[in-house]
């Protein structure tokens, strides 16, 4: 996905991307507030995303699961809640009395891939791209009849209908740069007819016909590929929450939403622990510049957070704070590393050979201190650094993070300490990123939620 929008194929005329989760989408009552989420933007020539319904692709996994546990004699239990919950979304919007087509036939497709499955004994990464790809393929469907049934003229695509391709890494493909003339091609005819193109999130085709999922965030990379291939004037990204928060609500209630951040920004906070939108997602619109804006389906009128190249003036220098426990601090000493040329390429070296993702560093004349998520086993790893350092681990820490603009870093840190020494809050680290949009602290796991409660109230409570 490395070259910008532009290149072959444009649809130059105004246009938008709305992109439901699987929550927005979950039941009938959700299928009403997304028609009239659409319905109140019809003028901007929308192109709509959908996730499957509700928890859907874990109850394919499950369905796929039991069949292989127990056998071909519980294909229809497998499919019971699956069925029922599409069935009984269509009659709650009162669009039939019978199983339309379309549903029937993806229903009894999807059951012969059950029975497949469990007469093999095996699911494969393929066949299980193959088996989730029908929670997306039934939820556009369910849309298109829904919308056209309240006067909103639409169609419902399959992602390789509307131009997606992708390579063929099953389970996490990536989407091939030439969707980026496929993609506008696909969906100008519609859009030019006031048609709302529908289309499945998180799938995908590639070129042998097999079908594909995305990966982590794929539907939201669906969305945000189709906006920067469309040069759309933004992609609105509807979720269950208000936006990007200043904190995670679960730990303050009282959190509230940011009203913009930078690309840059959005991608450190999902990478230390919230889950608006994943980094790969966002990718798309950050090369193009398309202003991505996080929008809650169960709140329409809140303003959500926009995220774009740059910033308006007047902006907080502090913009959210985030967490992220189940770290290992490594601390490796040694006096050869003062004016030893290569002592740090040899350190990392021994993380590289032992396959350990290193995240954050800091150094000094004679030592190193990385952090690692603490699934690793560091017995060889610490083994091996023993020759040449003096090596310490330490377990269940956690990283508190404020993303902000460091350029204001003396102010935030005088201020960020203050308040850790009021709460007898001990830091054992500090990386400042080189991103220059984030300043990390490692604390003992059992102190960072009261370290972030008091960043909290320093930097979004203070009179």
């Amino acid at each position: 996905m490395g070259l910008p929008a532009g290149k072959g194929f444009r649809y130059d005329r105004r246009m938008i991307v709305m992109k439901f989760g699987g929550s927005s989408v979950a039941n009938a009552e959700r299928f009403r507030s997304v028609s009239e989420i659409v319905r109140s933007q019809l003028d901007k020539k929308p192109v709509v995303v959908l996730s499957a319904m509700g928890d859907t692709t874990d109850h394919l996994i499950d369905a796929a699961e039991q069949a292989l546990s127990t056998g071909p004699v519980t294909v229809e239990q497998s499919l019971e809640l699956i069925t029922s919950v599409h069935l009984n979304t269509l009659r709650d919007l009162g669009l039939t009395r019978s199983v339309p087509p379309e549903i029937r036939e993806l229903l009894a497709e999807l059951g012969s891939l059950l029975a497949g499955i469990s007469l093999i004994g095996e699911l494969s990464p393929r066949s299980r791209d193959f088996l989730v790809s029908f929670g997306e393929r039934l939820s556009v469907r369910i849309a298109e009849m829904y919308f056209c049934a309240q006067g909103i003229t639409a169609k419902a695509l399959d992602a390789w209908d509307a131009g997606i391709l992708s390579d063929g890494n099953w389970t996490q493909a990536e989407i091939l740069e030439e969707s980026r003339r496929t993609v506008p091609a696909a969906l100008a005819p519609l859009l030019e007819k006031n048609i709302v193109p529908v289309v499945t999130g998180f799938i995908a085709k590639n070129k042998t016909g097999g079908i594909t999922t995305l990966g982590r965030g794929g539907s939201d990379l669906t969305a945000t590929f189709i906006a920067s291939a469309c040069t759309a004037e933004e992609v609105q990204v509807w979720k269950d929450v208000d936006g990007i928060m200043t904190c995670d609500p679960r730990v303050i209630s009282h959190a509230r939403p940011v009203a913009q951040v930078t690309y840059d920004e959005a991608a450190e906070l999902a990478y230390f622990g919230a889950q608006v939108l994943h980094p790969r997602a966002m990718l798309p619109c950050s090369m193009t510049g398309t202003p991505v804006l996080v929008k809650n389906s169960y709140n329409p009128t809140a303003p959500g957070t926009r995220i774009s190249t740059q910033l308006e003036r007047g902006v907080s220098a502090v913009r959210a704070l985030t967490s992220r426990r189940g770290v290992t601090l490594v601390d490796i000493v040694s006096a050869r590393m003062l004016g030893q040329s290569g002592f740090l390429g040899e350190v990392f070296a021994a993380f590289a050979r032992h396959k350990i993702s290193v995240d954050m560093v800091a150094t000094s004349e004679v030592s190193v201190s990385v952090t690692l998520d603490s699934c690793y086993n560091l017995d060889d790893l610490t083994c091996e650094l023993s020759r040449i350092a003096r090596v310490e681990a330490k377990d269940n820490m956690a990283i508190v993070t404020i993303i902000c603009d460091v350029r204001r870093s003396s102010q935030i840190l005088e201020r960020a300490f203050a308040r850790f020494g009021a709460l007898n809050v001990q830091v054992q680290m500090i990386s400042q990123g080189a991103s220059k949009v984030n300043i990390s602290f490692i604390v003992n796991s059992g102190e960072a939620e009261t370290a972030i409660r008091g960043l909290h109230r320093e930097f979004f409570e203070a009179a």
